[in-house]
């Protein structure tokens, strides 16, 4: 055999060899993506989706789209009180808490529902002026003074829609948001209109606060972490220490999905009633319907394919896929909460929560985390 055959020749095995050294790990990768198996660990109790009538080919679908997507962190479904499929993406762990963007929202209101219950609150139609003793409130657009609770749990105050009416920048340049309840116009009268107001949210996390003499993150601890067993995260708060209501509680994903199975089960938890039964069916109940349709904007009508409307109650949403209705916490980025009642179901979603990201680009990362989901639950 010539030299240079030998050369060939040993090339030839060398790239084979090479070949099955690459191809090993691929093929493990891959393995590894349809392994939905959750972790056996003392804060769920665990089981398969065939134990608890879910179509396995069905899940392992939802999981093989989740894995291709580039800005998800966590995919749990929660079935019957079991945690039956769990993975994590991109360096993720469940012992990671991440920012949850604004589905800390939908916990500031199940906060002001223990609150009520607790007379901290006296009632939904109290005014926020009483809270806010700083501001000359006769000075101002008489209409401020009028705004309710219930109207800002509702989304229903008047402020303004900040992404889609140029008030972003400004919410954000400032950590000091009560001076805004000055600054910014009410773009319609209280009650009468829709819009998803930062603001807002935040100013109920303040009276929270105000009302119960404490830092929302330590009346949280107290009414609602502690009972359901959660160890939450960072909580960032503004210039004058005041937990933020509009966003970026961190908490871990299968604490997400406590959070969801206590108001799927209408506030019950391991047997104790952590928030009232009539609370959490008030707050779920729709009060604004299809709130895009009016938009103006990249979102202007039907935004998802596989979400047929998208009402809001007290800061959580409903819609429906296929035959299921459910209602959901809703995070940019795509940080997901979502109660499926017909199917006794949590789905959990935490993502990259692109944090000064708006626009087309950053839509469509979070779109299809949600088109995922929506799917899944159309599929069942």
């Amino acid at each position: 055999m010539r030299k240079g055959q030998r050369d060939l020749r040993r090339l030839f095995f060398f790239l084979i060899l090479s070949g099955l050294l690459c191809c090993a790990p691929r093929q493990a990768e891959e393995e590894d993506s349809d392994n939905y198996q959750p972790l056996a660990l003392e804060d769920w109790n665990i089981s398969t989706p065939e134990a608890q009538g879910l179509d396995p080919g069905r899940v392992l679908a939802a999981y093989r789209k989740a894995n291709n997507l580039s800005n998800i962190y966590s995919l749990l479904i929660v079935k019957n009180g079991f945690l039956v499929a769990e993975k994590y993406f991109y360096g993720q762990a469940h012992n990671i808490a991440n920012p949850t963007a604004s589905v800390t929202k939908s916990i500031v209101s199940c906060l002001a529902g223990i609150a009520l219950r607790d007379k901290i609150l006296s009632g939904l139609d109290q005014t926020i002026t009483g809270f806010f003793p700083e501001v000359d409130w006769a000075a101002l657009d008489p209409r401020k003074s009028q705004i309710t609770i219930r109207q800002m749990l509702q989304m229903r105050s008047g402020y303004p829609w900040e992404e889609f009416s140029g008030h972003l920048n400004r919410l954000f340049s400032t950590r000091n948001w009560i001076p805004l309840i000055e600054e910014f116009p009410l773009t319609s009268d209280p009650e009468t209109e829709f819009g998803y107001s930062n603001l807002t949210a935040h100013l109920l996390a303040i009276i929270l606060a105000r009302a119960a003499d404490m830092s929302l993150s330590s009346f949280a601890q107290t009414h609602l972490f502690q009972p359901l067993g959660i160890q939450a995260g960072y909580w960032p708060a503004d210039a004058l220490g005041y937990n933020y209501g509009s966003g970026d509680l961190c908490l871990k994903p299968r604490d997400m999905a406590k959070f969801g199975l206590l108001f799927l089960n209408s506030g019950s938890f391991n047997g104790s009633q952590v928030v009232p039964a009539e609370w959490v069916s008030e707050s779920l109940t729709p009060y604004s319907f299809n709130v895009y349709a009016r938009g103006g904007s990249y979102l202007e009508g039907k935004i998802l394919s596989s979400f047929d409307v998208l009402d809001y109650g007290y800061l959580w949403w409903s819609s429906k896929a296929g035959d299921h209705p459910f209602h959901y916490a809703w995070g940019h980025g795509g940080q997901l909460i979502v109660l499926i009642h017909d199917l006794n179901m949590v789905v959990v979603t935490s993502a990259n929560n692109l944090a000064g990201q708006f626009g087309d680009a950053a839509w469509q990362k979070e779109k299809a985390i949600m088109e995922m989901v929506g799917e899944l639950i159309a599929s069942l």
